[in-house]
């Protein structure tokens, strides 16, 4: 197996560390990606601290990756050498149960294969894109349109399609209210996406310290949560609620917010359990719901749309030897919006 540079973690505690990891030979249906760009997403602190459970070390993480075709197996059809692809959240899945037929191989019935921390094709544990290289079976490649800024690209195979999929489920569009709980990475991506969609876009934060940048990326208004009287003023009002929210909020109190037959969808995902009272659900027919990336079908959709409608996260670029300072950055929430890692600085 070829040895890659890669920066990866040792234990739950400590700092990211330049290393080498082992990559798989590439297979008939595989693609080989020299990796450009890595988005780092609070996904990746979570795993690694330990918070989402056990973490096979070492281990390199990131699952938002741009990169250039280098190597295709000799069946594979749908990528060339020199194509610009990506890779999100999943490298395999069964492709057999009902749901990965239905293009919804992010709920696979056997679970599927996570690009960093899952059990790889050959048996080992797979690392993800903090490093030089991958090799990945094809149907989990996508394609990058040259319309996308390629350095803004990474970030949407993991927060563009988090915020994509709930909101082309619940119907985000014309005629429809849709508030956003938190602007961050995630978060800056449904406001960009539920306008772009035609619906009337809320920003709901702890603070007005980011009401400018909300209503410059597509809300139309913006509320401070710590402020009491936003609940009483919003009351009844959304027809949906993307909460892209990784902390334990007062669930009740955002699902007062909403109107008849309205949904709270959480993307993020806090490690402490999060309390709904039957009681406020049944007001209103309310339905509280959660969602999980999306299919690679509606990833590529998504990219497609981002392309037409002139769509790309917001970024900072930095080195790996920023890797850590970058990961203190997002869990002080200093990020704006997407920390993005410039591979090409990855000492060999």
């Amino acid at each position: 197996m070829p040895l890659v540079p890669a920066y990866t973690a040792t234990s739950e505690t400590g700092p990211l560390a330049p290393g080498v990891i082992s990559r798989r030979e590439v297979g008939p249906k595989d693609v080989l990606i020299e990796i450009a760009w890595a988005g780092i997403c609070h996904s990746d602190i979570h795993t690694v601290r330990g918070e989402w459970g056990p973490v096979p070390f070492p281990l390199t993480v990131g699952h938002e990756i741009a990169g250039f075709v280098t190597e295709v197996g000799p069946e594979v059809t749908r990528h060339r050498v020199g194509d610009r692809v990506g890779v999100g959240v999943m490298v395999n899945s069964c492709r057999t149960c009902a749901n990965c037929r239905a293009g919804f191989e992010q709920y696979c019935l056997d679970g599927f294969t996570d690009t960093y921390g899952g059990t790889d094709a050959d048996g080992s544990v797979t690392q993800g894109g903090y490093s030089s290289h991958i090799v990945v079976d094809e149907h989990f490649v996508l394609r990058i349109p040259e319309a996308i800024p390629f350095e803004s690209a990474a970030p949407l195979l993991c927060a563009g399609i988090t915020t994509y999929s709930p909101l082309r489920r619940w119907n985000a569009g014309p005629g429809k209210k849709v508030a956003v709980v938190g602007l961050g990475g995630l978060g800056h991506m449904a406001v960009k996406l539920a306008h772009a969609l035609g619906a009337e876009v809320t920003v709901l934060s702890q603070s007005l310290r980011k009401r400018d940048d909300g209503l410059r990326l597509g809300a139309d208004h913006y509320y401070a949560t710590d402020d009491p009287a936003t609940f009483k003023e919003l009351a009844n009002t959304f027809d949906l609620i993307v909460n892209t929210v990784s902390a334990p909020l007062d669930l009740n109190a955002y699902l007062g917010l909403l109107a008849l037959h309205g949904t709270v969808v959480n993307v993020g995902a806090p490690p402490e359990p999060v309390p709904v009272t039957l009681f406020t659900l049944f007001e209103n027919q309310r339905s509280f719901s959660g969602s999980k990336i999306g299919g690679i079908a509606e990833t590529q959709e998504m990219l497609d749309f981002c392309a037409e409608h002139g769509i790309a996260p917001e970024v900072e670029i930095v080195r790996a030897d920023q890797i850590n300072e970058a990961w203190d950055r997002v869990l002080a929430s200093d990020v704006r919006y997407r920390a993005v890692i410039d591979i090409s600085t990855l000492t060999p």
